[in-house]
């Protein structure tokens, strides 16, 4: 979560939005959910305040990383304050229901959403998706000479080159599918080429990845596209001195990241937190992602984004599944590997 993210958070409580920043230890009223929220505060502050709106059910919002989020729910087992976990990535959704922490979705609420975008087991909805994208700076690098293939990013040539933020959670569905395709021992030689390629370039998240490509300082990096288009929306396209580009179709650099909700298991709301899972995708929740500026693309099947950006239909994944990407251990255990974490 950038520094950034957490100032908007602020604001968010601010707004009057029926937003409340739960403090520790708070459940909440019969007629209110508390959801912990790792997801960006744009897409959180619509969903909410609109769920309110149509259902006067108050929703207490307690926002962090979603790997943080996560391993509170752990610590607090079925003590926990929380209804809702809403997480960027799939992995810390696999990882609590690994935990057996999670209550299955209703399956009307599955429904709304294509099979290979929920949990295998029904234990979680996917909400958004977003995509992993090289966004570079052509003065820096011509787009003919970019990487074409994930494994490239390790490429000798690009020393100095490349920019990376190899502890945020969008990069370990790359790290998982690179190994899943390549092998776990591959993937660790991999990883440590691409931190010597970046050198004191590894970032500690995309925002300042994609902000520093754009201002010249690094020829290019990987991140999910949205980070693109936020950029582009806060500071104007006249500002903006970087573009993207994909990896080639299919490549495992080239990877649809899920963002998902799941009720608690220990849930004391739980008729009033699945109600909100089931508005998340509902037609009215989905049109609000595709005109949120967070520039996530919808999930439901008929709603498409409304923002100017690739659409989702054109983009050509990996075709790697969620049960495949996993719960993220594999990934950091790699990244602690090649010295990265």
């Amino acid at each position: 979560m950038s520094r950034r993210w957490r100032a908007a958070v602020l604001v968010v409580a601010a707004l009057g939005l029926g937003v409340t920043l739960a403090g520790c230890g708070a459940s909440g009223s019969a007629n209110s959910i508390t959801l912990y929220s790792g997801q960006h505060v744009q897409t959180t502050q619509s969903l909410v305040a609109a769920f309110k709106k149509a259902t006067g059910i108050q929703v207490n919002v307690r926002s962090d990383g979603e790997n943080t989020l996560a391993d509170q729910i752990v610590t607090e087992g079925s003590n926990s304050p929380a209804d809702v976990i809403f997480a960027e990535n799939s992995p810390s959704l696999e990882f609590l229901e690994g935990r057996g922490m999670l209550g299955p979705v209703t399956p009307s609420t599955l429904a709304q959403v294509p099979s290979q975008y929920n949990s295998p087991k029904g234990d979680w909805v996917g909400v958004s998706t977003r995509v992993s994208v090289i966004i570079y700076n052509p003065s820096r690098i011509a787009a003919s000479q970019l990487p074409t293939t994930v494994l490239q990013l390790a490429d000798p040539r690009y020393t100095g080159k490349i920019a990376i933020a190899a502890a945020e959670t969008d990069f370990q569905p790359i790290i998982t599918s690179v190994a899943h395709t390549y092998g776990r021992a591959a993937a660790v030689a991999w990883l440590k080429g691409i931190a010597s390629n970046a050198g004191s370039r590894a970032y500690p998240n995309n925002e300042t990845v994609a902000n520093e490509v754009n201002r010249g300082s690094v020829a290019f990096g990987v991140i999910d596209q949205y980070y693109w288009y936020r950029m582009q929306a806060e500071i104007g396209k006249s500002k903006m001195h970087s573009q993207l580009a994909y990896f080639a179709p299919h490549d495992p650099g080239y990877v649809i990241d899920v963002s998902g909700a799941a009720v608690l298991k220990s849930s004391g709301h739980a008729a009033n937190a699945k109600r909100f899972l089931a508005f998340l995708v509902s037609r009215q929740g989905q049109q609000i992602i595709a005109h949120s500026t967070s520039f996530e693309y919808p999930i439901a099947p008929g709603v498409t984004t409304a923002q100017p950006e690739t659409p989702f239909s054109q983009l050509q994944p990996n075709p790697i599944s969620i049960a495949e990407l996993g719960d993220g251990s594999n990934a950091i255990e790699l990244l602690k590997q090649a010295g990265l974490l």
